[in-house]
């Protein structure tokens, strides 16, 4: 469920306002995380808890290469059909993970075959290797990646490390983000969505959903020689923006606030609104997942 709000005695130039999503019934609080300049949950690597921990630990975190935790780890499916397993210390609790997991609508699950999640403590890059730990690591910590796509025979296994994000708000807007990019690569881009989309670039709507749609969006609208192919990229960029956003409201209560960052202005709330009210009509949530905008204004 979604909650949309501004006040009145605030330019609407400035757009300060919140944008609430919130899922009726479960219980869960509201979740706090702030989104990186492409849409990305702040990596906290120096959050306290996580740094007590691992500094506490006198040897290093055990690691294996991905193709041991493949055999290791198994996999689950979720009623969706989403492919997904767990490895070492995640401090995810696993009703949370299943919520997350499931809250893929089954019509956007269903081009994620041949692709199995897997929610690992750190991915840690070492050039070309990939390395997975058991639990966090203060010392392999500057190394570890949000996520890497490894592609296995004919399958892609994806590593999301759950220990460089704040809580379960940013694992999920982690895994949403890496579901829509997959979602777009293999059906595309809605056209009733890009119509959307594009009619509000036309209409100078302000700001937008990610650093990636803000600068693409710019040289789409300048009408220079690159102009139709930064077209293309940018639509692909807000559909599998508002994908994420979408799954996420779905999945947990969040504050549109929270998605705001320096380097672009945030998308007017209306405007986003609008946008994933088109993907709800494309993506109807699967059973026990519920989606609604309401307004709110501030006292």
């Amino acid at each position: 469920m979604a909650w949309l709000a501004w006040s009145d005695a605030i330019p609407r130039v400035a757009f300060d306002c919140d944008l609430r999503f919130q899922c009726p019934g479960d219980g869960i609080p509201v979740g706090q995380a702030q989104a990186p300049g492409k849409l990305r949950p702040a990596i906290l690597a120096q959050s306290l808890g996580y740094n007590e921990i691992g500094m506490t630990q006198a040897v290093q975190a055990e690691t294996r290469r991905p193709a041991e935790v493949i055999r290791m780890a198994a996999v689950s499916q979720a009623p969706n059909g989403v492919c997904y397993a767990t490895l070492g210390e995640t401090a995810l609790a696993p009703a949370d993970l299943e919520r997350i997991v499931a809250a893929v609508p089954r019509s956007i699950a269903a081009a994620l075959d041949r692709k199995a999640y897997y929610f690992v403590p750190l991915t840690v890059g070492q050039g070309d290797d990939t390395l997975i730990t058991d639990r966090y690591d203060v010392a392999l910590s500057d190394q570890a990646v949000c996520h890497r796509n490894l592609n296995i025979g004919d399958a892609q296994c994806v590593f999301i490390s759950t220990r460089l994000m704040e809580d379960k708000f940013s694992v999920a807007f982690e895994f949403y983000i890496n579901v829509g990019h997959a979602f777009v690569e293999r059906a595309g881009v809605s056209q009733a969505f890009s119509d959307l989309a594009w009619n509000q670039v036309q209409e100078k709507v302000r700001g937008e959903t990610s650093l990636d749609a803000w600068e693409l969006r710019k040289q789409a609208a300048s009408g220079g020689p690159n102009a139709e192919k930064a077209k293309s990229e940018y639509l692909a960029a807000a559909f599998s923006d508002a994908l994420a956003i979408y799954m996420q409201s779905l999945c947990l209560d969040f504050d549109y606030f929270e998605l705001r960052e320096r380097e672009y202005p945030l998308l007017a709330p209306a405007a986003l609104a609008e946008r994933l009210r088109r993907i709800h009509e494309l993506f109807p949530p699967n059973p026990g997942f519920e989606f609604a905008v309401y307004y709110r204004r501030r006292p």
